[in-house]
């Protein structure tokens, strides 16, 4: 595959084109480096798995116009550009150097050759390689739809709980789907889930800028750089701006059931089964897990096991009770705790389901209740086994009674 990529525009030269702003005071700078990415991921020298600098006004593989910035993940950055070739606007995801944008390359292939509707899945439609400093190596580009943004509670906060459980349901879908062609997720998270978004392509430039936050920008600091690059604010989308289509993406850790090479890696604490904790394979299971949590942060508002002082752990033995026994010893992090795996231990009635279940949406009835505690207790079960598969859950009495309540 030949390596494309184009010199920054010189922005100064031409005035004319519009790409955001300098920070002009120290305060702008640090607003600008408090929500980009670490400037070390750009030090050759500080990391083997350094990001692509990159500026606004690029032309990537001579078609994709470099207009904003999306956000950033552990080993890639995100941004929005103008396909000048089709006129639509898309989301490229520039890999860190090493091994995980040929991962998520092949899972995006498998999902291509074995999922027949594609449609809540985050899927790319081509794929390019950037030089990097060191003439050895390149950095993986995907080419993604462009998508709104991921959960979080400023926008769960506005939105109807209808939207919401419409949300969970479409990824429930989703998983079903690639489960269904023997793909585990293994990242399930509120970051890797997202609304739609409306159609910008045919805005002017500054148009989008009104709409998303004008970008602002800072040359890397601090780093010899091989090429020049920029810090961004990323964009912000408004409420108004989101559709109710939902989305599961980000394959850098998925795998095919039975895959003898596994990509290292965890969901964050929050979103992560205990199973998977203590060192058990990833599963169709621990996904089911991942999703609950998900489902359970869409309908409270909140995450069902919180870090209460004593870890994500603590609170789901609060909850449901003890670890199996046969799990002391495995804990994959430090702090452990020898009350997690005392069988004697019962769960706190404070901390349970239903008490969760009352305290959080006061305003159900009692039938909504009963069924909210029937749709976690399948999935919440510290035994993988028991958990019940997406397919299961889509069709279980209680998950359609709720979706029916709300119009799903």
């Amino acid at each position: 595959m030949v390596i494309t990529t184009a010199p920054p525009q010189d922005l100064k030269a031409d005035k004319a084109e519009d790409f955001g702003d300098e920070v002009k005071t120290e305060e702008e700078q640090i607003d600008v480096e408090a929500i980009a990415e670490p400037w070390q991921k750009y030090d050759l020298n500080g990391t083997p798995h350094v990001f692509y600098p990159l500026c606004l006004g690029e032309v990537l593989d001579e078609r994709y116009l470099v207009e904003h910035k999306i956000g950033f993940k552990s080993f890639s950055t995100v941004w929005m550009a103008h396909d000048l070739k089709t006129k639509r606007d898309v989301a490229l995801k520039i890999f860190s150097l090493g091994e995980w944008g040929e991962h998520e390359t092949h899972m995006q292939n498998e999902i291509l050759q074995n999922v027949q509707d594609t449609s809540n899945l985050v899927t790319c439609s081509a794929s390019f390689l950037l030089p990097a400093g060191s003439s050895k190596s390149h950095h993986r580009v995907l080419v993604l739809p462009l998508v709104g943004p991921c959960i979080t509670s400023l926008n769960l906060d506005r939105m109807p709980l209808a939207t919401r459980m419409s949300a969970a349901k479409q990824l429930l879908e989703a998983l079903e789907k690639i489960h269904k062609a023997g793909i585990i997720h293994r990242d399930l998270n509120e970051n890797n889930c997202m609304w739609g978004m409306v159609p910008l392509h045919n805005l002017s430039r500054t148009a989008k800028y009104e709409a998303l936050g004008r970008p602002l920008k800072e040359a890397i600091p601090y780093v010899n750089l091989w090429k020049q690059g920029e810090l961004v604010q990323p964009i912000e989308v408004p409420q108004h701006l989101y559709t109710e289509k939902f989305y599961l993406g980000d394959f850098g850790l998925s795998m095919k059931l039975g895959d003898l090479v596994i990509q290292k890696g965890y969901p964050p604490m929050p979103f992560c089964s205990p199973d998977r904790l203590h060192r058990q394979g990833p599963s169709f299971a621990c996904d089911m897990w991942s999703y609950m949590v998900i489902f359970a942060r869409l309908y409270f508002g909140y995450l069902p096991f919180p870090d209460q002082g004593q870890g994500e752990v603590s609170s789901m033995v609060k909850c449901l009770g003890p670890l199996p026994e046969q799990w002391k010893g495995l804990f994959t992090h430090s702090g452990a705790l020898d009350y997690w795996y005392d069988q004697r231990q019962i769960p706190d009635p404070k901390y349970s389901l239903a008490a969760k279940i009352s305290k959080f949406r006061p305003e159900a009835d009692q039938t909504e209740q009963k069924h909210m505690l029937s749709i976690m207790s399948k999935v919440f079960t510290f035994c993988p086994q028991k958990r019940l598969t997406a397919t299961q859950l889509l069709h279980d009495p209680s998950f359609k009674a709720v979706m029916e309540k709300y119009g799903c």
